[in-house]
């Protein structure tokens, strides 16, 4: 899931549902699933390679503008129910800067246009926003006002349901966009960025930029938590639009975030304004990545002291990340991006033994899993159940622990 991060889920002020053509294994990524079950680290060209091929494959089985399923749905559960149309506005941007950086710009095309045309379709909106998913498949220019949330056929109540927070609008999913359009250049997609760059920014609040909206037109409810990871995407979108006053808004807010004494960020602010302390990957390993010059290393070395698997194991015997402090089992998504970062602090050593990881997670049709175990928990809340941490991570293949895994192969940043 990444239509919202693990510190967007902590400030919510009502959780809801989680967000986020198949191939056979080449030959490639069954070698490097051997070697990484042997001990071996697979190559950084393999692991990208690998990552991408399923991304690639889905696009070449499909015409035209279109988004991707981020999820493989291949069981009769709920959460094969309710994510089985399920395209991530998150998701897809990062596997279209995924491809991008793997040199297939035609294809980050693809994805860039999907979201573009989704932006303009809007079955209601017309200011600028993105929902935060929408279904997966082509998307049509000759169809106007067709694009709606994802949803599922609930037989039990005879009617057809959609998710509230599939239905709306968070800032973190709607930067990446803009990081996929300011990336590409073209002056539509630079065009749609400016739309929602717009948006954005009335969202605005005394210290950075709220979390959005949850919930279906023509009234969603604000989500008045602030993010600190959301405000990095944004500090980086708008100054790609050359935004300056509201890049450094934002960027004053990641700042503010600092817990200097533990080297550290907080999540962001709660509802209620006071500062939301838990720990989460995002906020902490995004800011390096964005920022190499600021000095923020230790923030990573707080992920691996509380995240870290084998829970207590010295960080250069580490196999990955798990979603929470709880350390039940690996999250492959954020051992991606930690990888990434690892790559970037010259921390190779490490940096192979979580690649080692995502290859052995590789399916055999090509998609990393979510998961390590078949479902993750992660202290949160889906709000089926009120007061019951009832989200839990998958072990299906995952669109977005794939785009991770190619960035990290690659050694690129999408934050540029």
């Amino acid at each position: 899931m990444r239509g919202m991060s693990p510190s967007d889920f902590a400030n919510r002020l009502t959780p809801a549902l989680p967000r986020r053509a198949a191939l056979a294994m080449p030959l490639l990524g069954m070698a490097a699933a051997r070697a990484g079950a042997a001990g071996g680290a697979p190559a950084w060209s393999a692991l990208a390679r690998d990552a991408l091929a399923p991304i690639r494959g889905a696009l070449a089985a499909a015409e035209g503008p279109v988004l991707l399923k981020s999820f493989t749905t291949e069981r009769h559960e709920d959460f094969d129910r309710v994510h089985a149309e399920v395209a991530f506005t998150y998701d897809n941007a990062l596997a279209g800067l995924a491809l991008l950086a793997g040199g297939d710009r035609a294809l980050a095309a693809r994805i860039a246009e999907a979201l573009r045309l989704a932006q303009e379709q809007d079955r209601h909106w017309r200011d600028g926003r993105l929902r935060n998913a929408y279904p997966a498949g082509r998307v049509y220019p000759e169809a106007p006002r067709s694009m709606r949330p994802p949803g599922w056929w609930d037989a039990a109540r005879g009617q057809w349901l959609e998710d509230g927070y599939q239905a709306g609008s968070a800032a973190g999913p709607a930067a990446f966009a803009m990081l996929l359009w300011t990336a590409l250049g073209d002056p539509p997609f630079r065009q749609a960025a400016e739309r929602t760059a717009d948006w954005l920014e009335g969202l605005r609040g005394p210290a950075g930029y709220r979390g959005g909206t949850i919930g279906h037109e023509p009234a969603p409810a604000a989500l008045p938590w602030v993010s600190t990871e959301q405000n990095l995407d944004l500090a980086v979108a708008f100054g790609r639009l050359g935004r300056a006053e509201a890049a450094a808004h934002a960027a004053g807010f990641v700042r503010s975030m600092w817990q200097k004494p533990e080297g550290r960020f907080a999540m962001g602010l709660a509802p209620d304004g006071s500062v939301n302390a838990g720990s989460a990957l995002d906020a902490n390993l995004w800011p390096p990545l964005a920022w190499p010059e600021h000095g923020l290393e230790t923030a990573l070395d707080w992920v691996l002291a509380r995240h870290g698997l084998p829970a207590g194991a010295p960080p250069e015997e580490m196999d990955g990340l798990d979603f929470n402090d709880d350390r039940d089992g690996i999250w492959l998504e954020g051992t991606a991006q930690a990888a990434l970062l690892l790559r970037r602090l010259g921390r190779e050593a490490l940096a192979e033994r979580f690649a080692v990881t995502l290859a052995r997670h590789r399916r055999p049709d090509g998609w990393i899993a979510a998961a390590s175990l078949p479902w993750l928990t992660t202290g949160l809340g889906t709000g089926l159940r009120p007061g019951a941490a009832d989200f839990l991570y998958p072990a299906r293949g995952h669109l977005a622990a794939n785009a991770w895994a190619a960035l990290a192969g690659l050694d690129a940043s999408p934050f540029g």
